[in-house]
């Protein structure tokens, strides 16, 4: 026997109910701080519509596989939206009323707009997440022996990839290479093999205990990427003749040429080195009967960066004129988050340090301290939507569905940096911008996930809270979230950057 909850789940009412979770799924939670008000939200010049972003985020999702091409896309887009870029090996000239981004390794950027009446001391807002996602990296020295005619490519996971999700997956190939020009500099360029190169192929399950695992991701894991029969054959493929000693003389022949090739590369030896990466070629896509999901790689982060970059792009010069508001997209978060370019890093801290400084004349501690003080990190990591095959899995009242809201993330053991001030506060945000607020917390008996939030408001002792959109299948090669959900995401960053000064203000100092 089953029955329809409000909600439009089906469930039995005799089933079993794994883990004894009582049920509370049916009841939709909006998160607030406040009661309902009959007080009128602060108009708005015009109304939001957060589907005007999906088609945005669909394309930005399809043509920036990588986090190099990533971080391209948008520091671009900055550039072009009037932010000046500020080199970290040069001294900084900063304004009020100017706009600035800074990046480090190709793969982490900083965008900051100063305030037209901003003042020594004035905090800033800031909203941050990590812009790199689950991938395979293809080794310093990739090049292997053939196998029964397979040629193969060298790669080793990063963070959580290369499981099950991964098989029989169309792959294609790209991020960053070192190109030596004619003039002796090494500059770097991005690049992309966006057909299928690779391909993780699964042992068919005719042959037993061979196909059901464990499999070994050293041995059973490995890409193949084309064909060498001339063992069979007698007729040797022809040879690009590398030098020995360089770099590409390490590296498959063909991938050199292929690389090369899409660059419009000439001198394979002016390759010097490369980080490249696997990624899944197909696009990111609506679906659903009516089109109300995203289907696509790489969500985890992608998301609720994109969401970050359009919502300070959105919001207007007169909205919060007297702080700054700042967008930060680190490398690295899915492994930790240790190196240069990562949430741990100095960079955040560094960059605050010298807006200060440029700002002001001079910079210290009792400057930079009252700054901080001032300010307010959104940690901006994807949360997890409920599953309708898994409900036991989540806790009642904790469930976030798609297409209705970004999420405040919680947990009692510090995984997350949200407390009841930062919450209260980002609740206040989101009335006075018309969005939704959901929450999610995982049951006792899992252990949560991480974000940069706790290690970047700790090393910068700011306020914050850990605030993302949901999403399905996370740490998957492919998985979903919302049609609206990045416009939604934009809502409530653009309202951040847009309330936050008067917001912050009614709260007791």
């Amino acid at each position: 026997m089953v029955r329809k909850t409000s909600s439009g789940f089906f469930s039995s009412i005799h089933e079993d109910m794994p883990l004894h979770v009582s049920r509370g799924y049916d009841r939709m939670v909006q998160h607030s701080a406040y009661p309902p008000s009959s007080t009128p939200p602060s108009p708005q010049k015009e109304k939001f519509s957060p589907e005007k972003y999906t088609q945005p985020y669909l394309d930005f999702m399809t043509q920036n596989p990588t986090v190099f091409h990533a971080v391209d896309h948008f520091t671009a887009k900055l550039a072009k939206a009037g932010y000046v870029y500020l080199s970290e090996r040069k001294q900084w000239k900063i304004e009020p009323g100017g706009k600035y981004y800074t990046k480090r390794n190709g793969s982490a950027f900083i965008a900051f707009a100063v305030g037209k009446g901003y003042k020594p001391g004035n905090g800033v807002g800031i909203v941050a997440g990590h812009i790199d996602a689950l991938t395979a990296k293809v080794k310093p020295v990739p090049k292997l022996q053939t196998k029964a005619g397979y040629v193969q490519l060298g790669v080793a996971p990063y963070g959580g990839a290369m499981n099950m999700t991964w098989w029989d997956r169309d792959l294609g190939i790209g991020g960053k290479v070192l190109v030596k020009n004619k003039d002796g500099l090494i500059e770097e360029k991005v690049v992309k093999l966006d057909w299928p190169i690779a391909r993780i192929p699964t042992l068919a399950p005719h042959f037993g205990a061979a196909a059901q695992g464990p499999f070994n991701l050293e041995t059973n894991m490995v890409p193949i990427i084309g064909l060498d029969n001339s063992d069979l054959s007698g007729k040797e493929l022809p040879s690009l003749e590398l030098p020995a000693g360089s770099f590409v003389a390490r590296q498959p022949e063909r991938l050199v040429r292929a690389i090369a090739g899409e660059l419009g590369v000439g001198e394979y030896t002016s390759i010097v080195n490369w980080e490249l990466e696997l990624f899944d070629i197909q696009p990111a896509q609506l679906g659903g009967l009516d089109k109300e999901f995203i289907f696509a790689g790489r969500i985890d982060d992608k998301l609720c960066c994109f969401a970050a970059i359009e919502g300070l792009l959105s919001s207007s010069d007169d909205a919060s004129p007297g702080i700054i508001k700042m967008v930060g997209c680190f490398d690295d978060e899915e492994v930790g988050s240790f190196l240069r370019q990562g949430a741990r890093s100095n960079f955040m801290p560094s960059v605050i340090s010298r807006i200060c400084e440029s700002l002001n004349g001079s910079s210290g501690p009792n400057l930079i301290t009252q700054t901080l003080a001032n300010s307010f990190l959104v940690s901006s990591d994807v949360s997890h939507a409920v599953n309708p095959n898994f409900l036991y899995a989540y806790l009642e009242n904790h469930s976030p569905r798609l297409n209705t809201g970004v999420v405040v993330h919680a947990d009692a053991n510090a995984h997350m940096t949200t407390d009841s001030a930062s919450t209260a506060l980002m609740s206040r945000i989101a009335e006075k911008c018309g969005s939704t607020l959901q929450v999610f917390q995982i049951r006792n008996d899992i252990r949560s996930g991480g974000t940069i939030g706790p290690m970047t408001s700790s090393k910068l002792g700011c306020r914050a809270i850990d605030c993302g959109i949901p999403q399905l299948s996370m740490h998957s090669i492919r998985a979903t979230t919302g049609s609206l959900d990045p416009g939604l995401g934009v809502q409530l960053y653009k309202g951040f950057f847009d309330y936050y000064e008067e917001v912050d203000a009614e709260f007791a100092q």
